[in-house]
């Protein structure tokens, strides 16, 4: 049996010649024959250090060409990979290390003083170390290997990396993805986004997360095309490299940076054909100022941690803001009422169910959660609110936990925010529910305003007393800086309700 994944990726890019996979500013390339060989290199390495398959291998490195090959190697190797934030503290560590129980934990260099005792405290016998320059215990010792390497036999249903959840409710969980999951999702993006050769994909986004490792790295694989890969995003370097791609993947914080060079943007995307946008909500004013500056539509997407992408705006056909298109081939999307899990049909909002190749195997030695999270049909319970309209496609309206239940009444954010976000004066907001005496829950909005706005809180009433119901007004108008986001662009309404949790006190 050959090694799924890894043969899928053989078969797509072909002989490993001297056709560049990743181009790295300023540093090294590397080809797809140098690719081979340098995780043959990781995947022997890791042999070295007795890692078996089934094996985890935890990473907690800077992204770097060599993360990528480290990535590649624990495929071959037959382990499961297990990506960490570099930002993880050394509480959340302590808890991924004895939840997965790795066979070897690969860090920064500078980070291994203090993570040599949360490893022995795992479990874990080996610690070894792996810099953004390629420097480190780890690279030595692939150093030494030869690049040639008989990959492990590893099946479609066999596990190919763990990735935990955000954690925004309890304890992150561990999403077992498979290597058909990955490979299926691979596939089916190359055709939808009509990924070539030819395509050179700009590539700012960290590599722990599902986005900028699985979506567009093994995407390119797929379609056996090239990675300009930056280190992290900058509007003025991918601005500058932006005439040499012809496809970027990012998040709206991307996107709303970006336009702020209105003047160097329409040139650097003058050649362009694709930007993709994902992890976060799109605003449609993002989406009506990107066609007026640069020409193109932004592909807005939908997937999550378990579930590699469920849908997609369509590449021929028409791109609509505030929906992420419909559900991509092979994948079957229903919308479901949360507590008897009947199908509700078109335009009614419930929870949004997902079942298909793309789908994950379940949580990691969490057996409960996981028989919680699927129907018995086998669908999985996406916790997201959403519809999917008389055309097909699906709209997202929030978390199922970010209902508003407001007197009795339900208020789904999303109505609100974009009511206030269509307010002159205003860049974005966030709708929460906070804690009060009489209505159980009372709606709070938390605003950025524009620079020299003079928006007030009752100029943000007064513009919504005739375009929403009594009932799902804002109590509370605060005014903030900013929103909190996580890595991926996600506004943090966990961390707005714990901030603000107390604004309705005194009634």
């Amino acid at each position: 049996m050959p090694n799924y994944l890894f043969q899928m990726i053989r078969d797509r890019i072909g002989p490993p010649d001297d056709r560049i996979f990743l181009q790295t500013p300023g540093g090294p390339d590397f080809s797809y024959g140098d690719a081979v060989a340098a995780s043959a290199r990781s995947a022997a390495a890791l042999s070295a250090l007795g890692v078996k398959p089934g094996d985890r291998v935890a990473a907690q490195v800077e992204k770097s060409a060599a993360a990528v090959m480290l990535y590649l190697g624990a495929v071959r190797a037959g382990a499961i990979f297990l990506p960490l934030n570099p930002a993880y503290t050394l509480a959340e560590i302590a808890y991924f290390l004895s939840d997965a129980e790795p066979a070897v934990v690969i860090c920064d260099p500078d980070r291994r003083g203090e993570l040599a005792s949360l490893v022995a405290k795992a479990g874990a016998p080996l610690l070894e170390t792996l810099g953004a320059d390629g420097r480190g215990s780890f690279a030595d010792l692939c150093a030494t290997q030869s690049g040639d390497f008989s990959d492990a036999a590893r099946g479609p249903d066999d596990l190919a990396a763990i990735l935990y959840t955000s954690g925004t409710t309890g304890r992150s969980k561990g999403a077992m993805l498979t290597h058909a999951n990955l490979a299926s999702n691979a596939a089916t993006l190359v055709e939808a986004w009509r990924f070539t050769p030819a395509d050179v994909l700009l590539h700012a986004l960290p590599i722990y997360h599902t986005h900028g490792l699985f979506v567009a790295i093994n995407t390119i694989l797929f379609s056996a095309g090239r990675i300009l890969f930056l280190a992290r995003f900058d509007a003025d370097e991918c601005l500058a490299l932006m005439p040499q791609a012809s496809a970027m993947m990012g998040v709206p914080t991307f996107y709303t940076r970006l336009l702020r060079r209105p003047d160097v943007l329409r040139r650097a995307s003058a050649h362009m054909r694709l930007f993709i946008s994902g992890s976060a909500p799109l605003l449609a004013e993002t989406h009506r100022e990107w066609v007026e500056r640069t020409g193109h539509a932004i592909l807005e997407r939908y997937g999550m941690t378990e579930t590699n992408m469920i849908a997609s705006n369509p590449y021929d056909g028409e791109r609509i803001a505030g929906t992420v298109g419909p559900p991509l081939p092979g994948v079957a999307v229903r919308i479901a009422d949360p507590e008897t899990g009947a199908d509700l049909g078109r335009d009614k909002i419930g929870v949004i169910e997902v079942k298909g190749p793309n789908v994950f195997k379940g949580y990691w030695r969490n057996p409960e959660k996981t028989a919680a999270e699927f129907r018995a049909d086998g669908f999985f319970i996406t916790g997201d609110l959403g519809k999917i309209d008389a055309n097909g496609y699906v709209h997202i309206i929030g978390r199922a936990k970010d209902l508003i239940i407001t007197g009795g009444f339900n208020v789904y954010p999303k109505e609100v925010e974009a009511e206030i976000d269509a307010i002159a004066g205003v860049v974005e907001s966030a709708v929460v529910g906070l804690p009060h005496e009489d209505f159980g829950e009372g709606i709070a909005a938390i605003v950025v305003r524009t620079p020299g706005s003079g928006l007030d809180e009752a100029g943000v009433r007064s513009a919504l007393e005739n375009r929403l119901a009594k009932f799902k007004l804002p109590k509370r108008v605060i005014f903030v800086e900013e929103l909190p986001r996580n890595a991926m662009g996600k506004v943090q309404k966990n961390a707005l309700r714990e901030t603000y949790k107390g604004s309705f006190r005194s009634g």
